[in-house]
């Protein structure tokens, strides 16, 4: 039988699990909105099932994590119904950004060949170098308050709302 600290319950989410909930949440809300842009655009019917199938299924996957956001530490609510899309492309560019950055590390753990992990290592600080100016474009504007938890979160509601609403 499992203890936890004599049953004592918490009153909010730890800090770690609520940045993963955060992290979570924006890359399937940014997903979700470019899925549901390109949907019309996918001409092959299976395809086109399996891209219905993807946004139906992230859509449930956010209304199931947006119900954890009232537990988060400094959550608070925010139902805004502007529509600038400037904070969802400039997230998808991080998003690419920050996937660009693990590949590449994991790819020169499995390189042999000298002159390769040589480009790859090139590759990969360049990659971060763009990262560093994609976040700081997005964190100028207040579109990643990743010092301000509880803007962040907020954020997070609103794009998620937004993906689903489209």
């Amino acid at each position: 039988m499992h203890t936890y600290e004599n049953n004592q319950q918490h009153q909010h989410l730890a800090w770690h699990e609520t940045l993963e909930l955060h992290e979570l949440t924006a890359f399937q809300s940014n997903q979700l909105m470019l899925f549901k842009m390109v949907l019309n655009d996918v001409k092959n019917p299976q395809l086109h099932a399996l891209y219905v199938e993807t946004i139906n299924s992230i859509e449930h996957n956010l209304k199931e994590l947006l119900q954890y956001y009232p537990l988060a530490p400094e959550g608070t609510r925010n139902n805004s119904k502007v529509m600038d899309l400037t904070p969802f492309y400039a997230g998808l560019l991080l998003g690419f950004a920050k996937t660009a950055v693990r590949s590449y590390a994991i790819g020169i753990t499995e390189t042999a060949t000298p002159q390769l992990r040589e480009t790859l290592q090139k590759q990969l600080n360049a990659a971060i170098q763009l990262h560093g100016k994609i976040f700081y474009f997005m964190l100028e504007r207040g579109f990643y308050a990743s010092y301000d938890l509880p803007k962040l979160l907020s954020n997070d509601i609103v794009t998620a709302n937004k993906a689903i609403s489209l």
